[in-house]
């Protein structure tokens, strides 16, 4: 019934941060609002909104003392390419760090938002084929 239409990202300059989503990520624009754009990522369905702010926002909660976490992350097939790409084009990333199989780091826009990326984990309960599995059953029992 429900599924994630979009993930919306508060920015400073619009115009800006358009042209880094686009050449750091590969987003591409479907359309854009006054202060606004709307993008969509290669693959997923998933869609990605920049949304203009005067002031930065976090888009991190804080778990404890002052270990933080992003509200959301990018799933990538190889996280050493995508860190060697941020790493290359001089964006600001975390090292590489390892938890319970997970590889993962982080990644900072022109607006200093975090941003996770892992890897999938085989055999891992959250790894996307067991939850398309899941999900399919639960279609199957309804």
């Amino acid at each position: 019934m429900f599924k994630i239409g979009g993930i919306f990202i508060p920015v400073t300059n619009i115009e800006k941060s358009t042209e880094w989503y686009e050449n750091f990520l590969g987003v591409k624009k479907i359309d854009s609002w006054e202060d606004g754009v709307g993008f969509y990522l290669p693959t997923g369905s998933t869609q990605l909104a920049l949304v203009k702010v005067e002031n930065p926002q976090p888009t991190e909660f804080i778990i404890k003392g002052n270990q933080k976490n992003a509200y959301y992350n990018f799933i990538v097939d190889d996280i050493e390419i995508a860190h060697k790409h941020f790493k290359n084009n001089g964006i600001v990333t975390t090292e590489i760090d390892v938890f319970g199989g997970m590889k993962f780091f982080d990644f900072f826009d022109l607006d200093g938002n975090p941003f996770s990326v892992v890897n999938e984990v085989d055999g891992s309960p959250y790894h996307s084929d067991n939850v398309r599995k899941m999900q399919e059953s639960d279609k199957k029992n309804k």
